[in-house]
């Protein structure tokens, strides 16, 4: 038995190695935990099986060909199957962002999602000080920041869409474009999203429901939800606050 593992070990399948494919699992899992906390798509199963696969292609990347290398006649670069790691998971992170009406959701998620890969990568390379850094700087990034870019957004110059829902035929449009000029905010576009007609029996919206949508620029415009609801016959807005979590 003793033999077996002996050689499993020269072969990059020894106790070091399953212990960073241990940690590359446990560091993921812990940020797929803050993911699943916070109700994303890529939650701790999407993390865990990403920081561990990598891990374990890097592991492949470093050991996976040691029976076929002969000096002066085959050499092979380890690198470049782990660098195939960051373009594939480019493909995962670009499906876990979607445009919604203008708004933009899961920037942060397919991000942490290619972070974890990273960790997972760091893990498997025997580099664990590196990983247990990244894992930490992780939650400094989305618990540490997230007040101080609310902050920043709410008081700079910033850039913010939003889709709004209105009662037709009261004129609300003209009074969301006077409320946007008083607070020095530009409209960068606008588009009609959608129109729907009165509902049967009647409602207090007699002619039906308008959805806009705007991209408003200038002081304190990812704030301008607050204000934009407070006119009369605005039914609902979709700021897209933290929509790239």
């Amino acid at each position: 038995m003793s033999h077996v593992l002996a050689a499993a070990a020269s072969h990059g399948q020894g106790l070091r190695q399953v212990g960073e494919l241990l940690l590359a699992f446990a560091l993921s899992s812990v940020i797929g935990i803050e993911r699943q906390f916070r109700g994303k798509s890529a939650g701790l199963r999407t993390q865990a099986i990403v920081g561990t696969a990598s891990a374990l292609i890097l592991l492949v990347s470093k050991y996976g060909f040691g029976d076929v290398l002969a000096d002066g006649r085959v050499v092979l670069d380890p690198s470049r199957v782990a660098a195939q790691i960051v373009s594939g998971i480019g493909f995962l992170g670009a499906g876990l962002i979607i445009t919604r009406r203008g708004a933009i959701r899961g920037l942060t998620t397919a991000a942490s999602v290619w972070e974890t890969a990273a960790i997972g990568m760091a893990a498997g390379a025997g580099l664990p000080l590196l990983a247990l850094v990244v894992t930490g700087l992780h939650f400094v990034i989305v618990i540490g920041y997230s007040p101080l870019s609310h902050l920043i957004a709410t008081h700079g110059y910033s850039e913010r869409g939003f889709v709004i829902t209105y009662e037709d035929g009261r004129g609300i449009l003209r009074d969301l474009l006077a409320t946007c000029t008083a607070h020095d905010w530009t409209v960068n576009s606008m588009a009609m999203v959608a129109r729907e007609g009165p509902a049967e029996g009647g409602t207090a919206a007699a002619d039906g429901l308008v959805t806009v949508s705007l991209v408003l620029r200038g002081p304190g415009a990812a704030g301008a939800a607050a204000a934009l609801a407070g006119i009369a016959g605005v039914v609902h807005i979709d700021s897209g606050e933290d929509d790239d979590e």
